[in-house]
């Protein structure tokens, strides 16, 4: 019973991610919604966590409660005839996101950027 509803959480999260992708394409939704839903989408995808995996439980907490609260977020702030169309879209069409080593290799080029743009304001910060 819990197995089951495990793969059914997966299975929409999965759906969700492609109507994110999808509404991210979408000329109706915000410029900033676009750039977070695709922020989103990559770090679903991403293989660096904010919690280690290795961490038992806390590990998973990212992908149980940090990732579905983010697409929450997210859902609420794009227009729910957008929402609604991307849905169906991802339902009939589901998106194959990024099973290449191109789009990982793009994926782990934006997490060394942000790591050490986060590493330089952390250095000017520790020494004024």
């Amino acid at each position: 019973m819990f197995i089951k509803k495990l793969q059914l959480f997966a299975e929409q999260m999965k759906m969700q991610l492609t109507a994110l992708y999808l509404a991210s394409q979408h000329s109706a939704v915000s410029n900033w919604i676009k750039w977070m839903s695709i922020a989103v989408v990559a770090y679903a995808l991403s293989p660096i966590d904010l919690i280690p995996d290795f961490i038992p439980i806390l590990g998973y907490l990212d992908e149980l409660l940090l990732l579905p609260l983010a697409i929450y977020i997210l859902v609420k702030c794009i227009p729910e005839k957008v929402w609604q169309e991307c849905i169906i879209k991802a339902k009939e069409h589901p998106v194959r996101l990024f099973h290449n080593r191109y789009a990982a290799s793009v994926i782990i080029f934006c997490w060394i950027i942000v790591m050490s743009v986060f590493g330089y304001y952390v250095w000017h910060w520790l020494n004024h």
